[in-house]
C-alpha cells in the first residue's frame, strides 16, 4: 500500500483544493480592541433549539462532504471508509481547515472523541462496522450516558441496572448531565449487571438506541441559562446483545477507555492562553487597573499558568498522536485547567465588582457573567476534580487510596444513604 500513499505535501494540495472549493477562508483576524467586535465571553456556548437545529443541519452536511471525499476519517482504516494514513496527516488537514470558514464541528465532539474509540476497541465487528463509518460521516451523533444523580462522581456507585432476558437486556434506571442527549442517535450506556460483585466489577456498557421511545430525554437548565445538558430516563428499555461492549461484567475496563479519551478531548482544546489573556488584560486597562501591582500580579500569574497548562497539554497530546494511549497525565491537565478557570473567574469578579451582576448595556462587562456562571461546571467536567486529585495522587504520586472506599464487599451489601443496595 506504500505505493498509494500520498506524500503529505500532495496530501496538502488535495486538501486545500477541497477546502477552496467547499469553503470560504476566514476573514483575517483583527487584532483584539476594547469595545468592538462580540461581546461574549461565556465558557459555553448555548444557542435555542432553533438555531441549534440550523447548525446541526450544517455541521452534518460538511461531515458527510468530508467523508465523501476521503477526508473525514484519515487516520481509519480503510475498511470502513477511513485513509488509513499517519497522525501527521490529520493534524495537516486540521491545520489547513482552520483558515476557512466551516460549520461548528462541536456536535461530534463527545462522539468522535470518546464514543467511537471505546466502540472500535470494544464492540463486535458487526457493530464497529455498522456504526463507525456513520458516526464519521455525520450520519450519527453520540453521546456519553455515564454520571448518575445518586452516584455523583463516584462512577463506580452507579445503580442503573441491565438484567438479562435471553438475547436482550432490560435497562431500568436514570443517567444524568449527559451533553447533547436531545440531538443525538445513539449513546453509550454503563449499568449494573450482577450486584453480588464488587462496585467496580459486575458492570456493562452497551450501545443504545436514543430514539427508543422507552429512552426519555429532559433537558436540564443551568445557571447560565442554557440547556446544554440533560437527564435521561431508560424505562424498561431492551437492547440485544450484540450491542454490548466489551464482556459481560468488565463494563469499568471499557468506561476507562471513555473516560482516558474523554480527557484528552479536553485537554486537546487547551485553555485558549493568548485570546483570553489579551481581553483580561485590555478590561484592567480599560478601567483604570494597569498600575495596581495587585491586579498586575493576579494578571501575571494567570497568563503564565495558562502558559504552562498549554505547553503541558500540547506535549501530552503530542505523545498519543505518536501512538501512546491517553494516561493520567491528563488528569493533571484537567486538574490544572479548572485551576487556572477559577482564578480567572475570580480575577474578573474582582475587576467588575457589581459591572458583573448587574446588565447595564456597557461592553465587556455583564458578559463575563457567562463565563463565572459556567465555570463551576467544569469543576465536574470530564472528572471532579475531587476524582482527579485521587487518580493523581494513586497512580501518579504513588499514595495508597483513599481510605473508606470499599471495593471488595458486593455492591449490593454497601450502604448508600442509609439504604442497601439493589
Amino acid at each position: 500500500m506504500a505505493d498509494q500513499t500520498p506524500s503529505l505535501d500532495e496530501f496538502r494540495a488535495e486538501v486545500t483544493t477541497f477546502l477552496r472549493t467547499h469553503a470560504p477562508l476566514k476573514a483575517a483576524a483583527r487584532d483584539f480592541t476594547w469595545g468592538e467586535g462580540p461581546d461574549n465571553a461565556s465558557l459555553f456556548r448555548e444557542p435555542d433549539r432553533a438555531e441549534e437545529a440550523v447548525e446541526l443541519a450544517a455541521a452534518k452536511a460538511w461531515r458527510a462532504m468530508r467523508f465523501d471525499a476521503h477526508l473525514g476519517w484519515i487516520c481509519g482504516p480503510l475498511d470502513l471508509g477511513g485513509r488509513a494514513l499517519p497522525h501527521a496527516y490529520e493534524r495537516a488537514y486540521n491545520e489547513l481547515e482552520a483558515h476557512y470558514d466551516v460549520p461548528n464541528q462541536s456536535y461530534f465532539g463527545i462522539g468522535l472523541g470518546m464514543v467511537a474509540p471505546t466502540i472500535n476497541d470494544h464492540a463486535q465487528n458487526s457493530v464497529r462496522q455498522t456504526l463507525l463509518p456513520r458516526l464519521w460521516r455525520g450520519d450519527l451523533i453520540a453521546c456519553q450516558l455515564f454520571s448518575e444523580p445518586v452516584a455523583g462522581s463516584d462512577l463506580a456507585g452507579l445503580q442503573t441496572k441491565a438484567d438479562r432476558d435471553g438475547d436482550e437486556w432490560v435497562i431500568t434506571g436514570q443517567k444524568v448531565w449527559t451533553s447533547g442527549a436531545h440531538y443525538s442517535d445513539v449513546g453509550e450506556v454503563i449499568c449494573r449487571t450482577d450486584p453480588n460483585q464488587p462496585k467496580h466489577r459486575g458492570l456493562t456498557c452497551f450501545v443504545v438506541d436514543m430514539h427508543d421511545p422507552n429512552i426519555e430525554v429532559r433537558p436540564l437548565r443551568q445557571m447560565t441559562g442554557g440547556a446544554e445538558f440533560n437527564e435521561v430516563f431508560f424505562n424498561e428499555y431492551r437492547v440485544h446483545d450484540d450491542q454490548r461492549l466489551g464482556e459481560i461484567n468488565d463494563g469499568w475496563r471499557v468506561a476507562l477507555t471513555t473516560l482516558m479519551n474523554e480527557r484528552a478531548s479536553i485537554g486537546a482544546g487547551g485553555s485558549g492562553a493568548s485570546s483570553g489573556f489579551t481581553r483580561l488584560r485590555e478590561m484592567v486597562r480599560h478601567f483604570g487597573l494597569a498600575h495596581d501591582a495587585v491586579i498586575r500580579q493576579e494578571l501575571l500569574r494567570i497568563y503564565t499558568e495558562q502558559k504552562v497548562l498549554d505547553l503541558t497539554t500540547q506535549r501530552a497530546m503530542d505523545r498519543m498522536k505518536a501512538g501512546a494511549l491517553p494516561g493520567p497525565e491528563l488528569s493533571i491537565a484537567k486538574l490544572a485547567l479548572t485551576e487556572t478557570m477559577r482564578k480567572t473567574s475570580a480575577f474578573v469578579s474582582r475587576v467588575l465588582g457589581p459591572r458583573l451582576v448587574a446588565d447595564s448595556g456597557e461592553w465587556g462587562t455583564y458578559s463575563w457573567s457567562g463565563y463565572v456562571l459556567g465555570m463551576p461546571a467544569m469543576a465536574i467536567a470530564g472528572g471532579s476534580d475531587e476524582t482527579l486529585r485521587n487518580i493523581v495522587g494513586e497512580r501518579v504520586l504513588g499514595l495508597p487510596k483513599e481510605p473508606g472506599i470499599d471495593s471488595v464487599s458486593p455492591f449490593k451489601d454497601i450502604p448508600r444513604n442509609g439504604v442497601m443496595g439493589r
